[in-house]
């Protein structure tokens, strides 16, 4: 039986993302493999063993974590008494260390292999060298009005270091004959 009143339409829900998708799945197999790892190698030698070697993951991430915090302080700092940014050569690997040290501490043997792996130099500079390449990629492909368009403007800086603000006004219009004058610089 019908009212008469017209159906309401919903709009079509968007597509979800592979990165949502599979992300789940990623994580709770990689939750299993730890947990079988685990159990392999508690039968293999013991579970004391197992739990020594947690600890010991723990301990290492831990003071990994706190030395790369001191680091990236006192990079800071030391950028802050001379008045200007921090220095990307002393702070390269402070993040990609951090992130080791955090693995480390996760209870798990694959995790723990990743993160001693972070803590490797060159592994360092590769994985920072792939991640800065594809941060400008997906900058230079940005559509304009996203996120990636606003740090693309936040990027545009004077010599000097001012960053300026505003937008280009151009116009063309056919019975526009008066004569342009030169405009001053802005200048504060």
């Amino acid at each position: 039986m019908t009212t008469g009143a017209p159906t309401p339409t919903y709009p079509a829900r968007p597509r979800r993302s592979r990165m949502r998708t599979f992300l789940p799945l990623g994580l709770a197999a990689w939750l299993v493999l730890e947990i079988w790892l685990l159990t392999v190698v508690a039968g293999a030698a013991s579970g004391f063993a197992v739990f020594l070697l947690l600890v010991a993951g723990f301990v290492l991430g831990s003071v990994v974590i706190k030395r790369a915090g001191r680091r990236a302080f006192q990079n800071l700092n030391e950028a802050l008494q001379r008045g200007g940014a921090p220095s990307s050569s002393g702070s390269s690997g402070n993040g990609l260390m951090m992130l080791g040290g955090l693995l480390l501490m996760i209870p798990g043997l694959i995790s723990d292999a990743v993160g001693l792996l972070l803590l490797v130099p060159p592994v360092q500079k590769a994985i920072g060298w792939y991640a800065e390449r594809t941060f400008d990629r997906k900058l230079r492909e940005a559509v304009p009005g996203t996120l990636g368009d606003a740090f693309q403007q936040a990027r545009m800086q004077r010599p000097d270091g001012k960053v300026v603000q505003g937008e280009v006004i151009v116009r063309d219009e056919p019975g526009d004959d008066t004569p342009h004058e030169p405009r001053p610089p802005l200048t504060r």
